[in-house]
């Protein structure tokens, strides 16, 4: 489904991303793991095409989409919900989830999709006509899915979703990425939380410093001594 060759981005002198190549397949949770600073983030806004890429190709469904224009990869379903949750704040969270479907115009099956978004997160249905500022940072996390979710992405990159977030919301959440999944969503999912984002994916990748040091199958990487040692509190 993503194909990415040799990737790389510089911010000036720094070269955030080493030529860094991976693939992520049809139906995966496929995890990028890594520790502040080692371009986690600047891959997913590469793949976007959020950032210049200073080298690289991103196939995406067998089109080279590496030069397109970010709103048209929106359009061809691959889907960002950004670090940080960056809902709009001043629209209620029904605007906020219409919003996310801007590129379609099949108003049954945009409310199809909005009940389906209330029946994965109650408490935006609950919310409906709150502004979205006004909501808890469980309850933003849960717009912001929401909302990509609206834009019916094949594929769905999803930065850092359990950041801030109370130990019993992060459970919630990785449980319904799960369900995302499992309901014919693909992930590619960047996440600090090593251990709770190896335990629902399928493969996942190390990057230190712009590069990756390691790949596998997230059952084994889960058991490894190094990975245990660097991201799992030994």
């Amino acid at each position: 489904m993503l194909e990415i060759e040799n990737l790389a981005v510089s911010y000036g002198a720094i070269k955030a991303l080493r030529g860094i190549s991976f693939n992520v397949e049809d139906g995966e949770i496929i995890s990028l793991i890594g520790s502040n600073g080692a371009g986690k983030t600047t891959t997913l806004h590469a793949i976007s095409n959020i950032i210049k890429k200073s080298d690289g190709k991103v196939l995406f469904n067998g089109e080279d989409i590496t030069s397109l224009p970010a709103d048209q990869i929106v359009r061809r379903s691959l889907i960002q919900v950004p670090e940080g949750r960056r809902i709009f704040s001043n629209l209620t969270v029904k605007d906020n989830l219409e919003m996310g479907a801007y590129t379609r115009n099949d108003k049954d099956g945009i409310k199809a999709d909005m009940e389906k978004v209330f029946e994965l997160f109650p408490r935006l249905k609950e919310r409906i006509r709150q502004m979205a500022g006004t909501l808890s940072g469980g309850e933003l996390q849960m717009l912001a899915m929401g909302r990509g979710l609206m834009a019916k992405p094949e594929l769905l990159l999803l930065d850092e979703p359990s950041m801030g977030l109370a130990p019993i919301l992060v459970d919630e959440i990785f449980s319904i990425i799960k369900q995302i999944n499992a309901d014919g969503t693909t992930i590619l999912l960047v996440e600090q939380n090593a251990y709770k984002a190896l335990e629902i994916s399928d493969r996942a990748y190390i990057l230190e410093t712009g590069e990756i040091t390691k790949t596998g199958f997230a059952s084994d990487l889960i058991k490894d001594s190094a990975v245990k040692q660097a991201y799992l509190g030994g």
